[in-house]
C-alpha cells in the first residue's frame, strides 16, 4: 500500500488504473479548460495569516449543512459516471461518507440507481436532479428520491445545454465503453478495473435505463440523453420542481449575483456557487473569485455552499474563510474512488480533515465557525470589478 500524504498521491494512482476515457472525463474541461484550470490556480492566490502563542488545542472542525450534522464542512459533489471509475463506485463513494459524517450527493447520471444506493448506505443522501424535457420522467425520479429517504434534493441549473468537451468526444464516452481497438489496448493495460466490472451487473444509467421512456437498454441511452436536457429551464419550472419535492432544496450552478439574489428570495435552503467544475461555460470566473460577491448579493438570506477546484484541506479552509457555509468536493474525491475504491474515498476525506485541523490551528482558530476573512491575506484584485 503506497503512502497518501495529499489528493495529488490520489490522482496519480488514479490516472494509472482507471481507463484513459474516465480519467479525461473527470480531469478535463470544456473547450480550452481556462476555467477548470483557474478553478484551482486562483484558491492559491489566497494566502493564509499565521498565528502563534494561541491555544490550540480541542479543536472541532464540525458543523452543519441545510441542518444536518456534518464532521466537516465538506460535502461529496454529484459526479456523473461514478460507477465507472470504480465498480459500484456511487455505492461506495456514499458509504464512506456516511462513515466519515458527510454528506453525499447522487448523480441523475449515475451508473448505481437511486434505489441500488438506498440499499446499501447507512444514512440517507442528497440527490442531485437535471431537469429534462419529459416532466412525467422528473416527476417520477423525484418520487424515487423520496421514496428512498434522499434528504435533500439539488437542482443543477447550468447543464440546460451540454458543454463541449473535447476529450470526451475524442474519447467516444459511453458507459459501459464501446470495445473499440484503442480503448481494449487501453483496458489491457487496466486489468484490475476490468475484473472488478466483470463481478458487477452495475454498469449503465441506472436511474434511466428502463425508467425513462424509450430508453429500455444501454443502445438507446445516448441518443435520448443528448435531446433530453431542458433548455427552456425557467424560474417557474425550478417552483414546480420545488413545489412537487416539498423538502430541503439546495440551487447549485450559481455564478451571478442576480441570480444569486433570486434563488436566495425563492427559498432554497442553499445555494451553491458552481461554474460545473469548469465543464460548461469555458471563460466564466474560477468559483471561488466568484464567491465574494455571491456572498455579498445574498447576506445571511441564504445558506451558501460552493465547488470547483478544491483539491485540499486548505483550499476548504479558505473558502470557509470568505464566508461559504459548506465546500463540495467532487474529483478529490473520484480521484480517491478509482485508486482504492471506498477506502480511496475515506483515504481523501481523511487527508482533507486533517489538511484543514491542521492549517485551522497553525491559523489560531480552534473552531472551525471561528474562520474568516482575517485569517486570510487576499490580492486587490482578486475581487476587482469586471466591465
Amino acid at each position: 500500500m503506497p503512502v497518501i500524504t495529499c489528493i495529488d498521491d490520489l490522482k496519480r494512482l488514479y490516472r494509472r488504473r482507471v481507463p484513459r476515457m474516465f480519467y479525461d472525463y473527470a480531469e478535463s474541461g470544456s473547450y480550452t479548460e481556462q476555467t477548470f484550470r483557474d478553478n484551482v490556480t486562483d484558491f492559491a492566490r489566497l494566502r493564509l495569516r499565521q498565528k502563534v502563542a494561541v491555544d490550540m488545542t480541542n479543536r472541532s472542525t464540525r458543523t452543519t449543512l441545510i441542518g444536518q450534522d456534518a464532521a466537516m464542512p465538506v460535502a461529496l459533489a454529484p459526479v456523473g459516471m461514478t460507477g465507472m471509475q470504480c465498480a459500484d463506485g456511487e455505492i461506495k463513494a456514499a458509504r464512506a461518507a456516511a462513515a466519515f459524517g458527510v454528506p453525499y450527493t447522487l448523480s441523475t447520471m449515475s451508473i448505481c440507481s437511486i434505489e441500488e444506493v438506498a440499499a446499501h448506505s447507512p444514512a440517507p443522501f442528497w440527490f442531485q436532479l437535471y431537469v429534462m424535457r419529459d416532466e412525467d420522467f422528473v416527476d417520477r425520479i423525484i418520487e424515487r428520491a423520496r421514496v428512498a429517504g434522499c434528504s435533500a434534493l439539488v437542482l443543477t441549473l447550468d447543464l440546460q445545454i451540454l458543454g463541449q468537451r473535447h476529450k470526451d468526444l475524442r474519447n467516444g464516452l459511453s458507459a459501459p465503453p464501446k470495445l473499440t481497438l484503442p480503448v481494449l489496448a487501453d483496458l489491457a493495460t487496466r486489468w484490475r478495473w476490468g475484473m472488478e466490472m466483470l463481478r458487477t451487473k452495475r454498469r449503465f444509467f441506472g436511474n434511466i435505463v428502463g425508467h425513462a421512456k424509450g430508453v429500455a437498454d444501454p443502445s438507446s441511452l445516448m441518443s435520448w440523453t443528448a435531446d433530453q436536457f431542458d433548455p427552456q429551464l425557467d424560474w417557474s419550472k425550478i417552483a414546480r420542481i420545488r413545489d412537487r419535492w416539498g423538502g430541503k432544496f439546495i440551487l447549485k450552478g450559481i455564478l451571478d449575483e442576480d441570480d444569486a439574489r433570486r434563488a436566495a428570495d425563492f427559498g432554497a435552503d442553499a445555494i451553491v456557487v458552481s461554474n460545473h467544475g469548469g465543464r460548461q461555460l469555458d471563460g466564466a470566473l474560477s468559483s471561488i473569485r466568484r464567491l465574494p460577491g455571491i456572498l455579498r448579493a445574498v447576506g445571511d438570506g441564504v445558506e451558501v455552499h460552493m465547488d470547483g477546484g478544491v483539491r485540499s484541506g486548505q483550499d476548504v479552509l479558505k473558502a470557509v474563510a470568505l464566508g461559504a457555509r459548506g465546500v463540495w468536493i467532487g474529483r478529490a474525491y473520484v480521484y480517491g474512488l478509482g485508486a482504492m475504491g471506498q477506502a480511496g474515498v475515506a483515504t481523501a476525506l481523511e487527508v482533507i480533515r486533517k489538511e484543514l485541523d491542521t492549517t485551522m490551528a497553525l491559523c489560531g482558530e480552534r473552531d472551525v465557525h471561528n474562520l474568516g476573512r482575517h485569517n486570510l491575506m487576499i490580492p486587490k484584485d482578486f475581487e476587482g470589478e469586471w466591465m
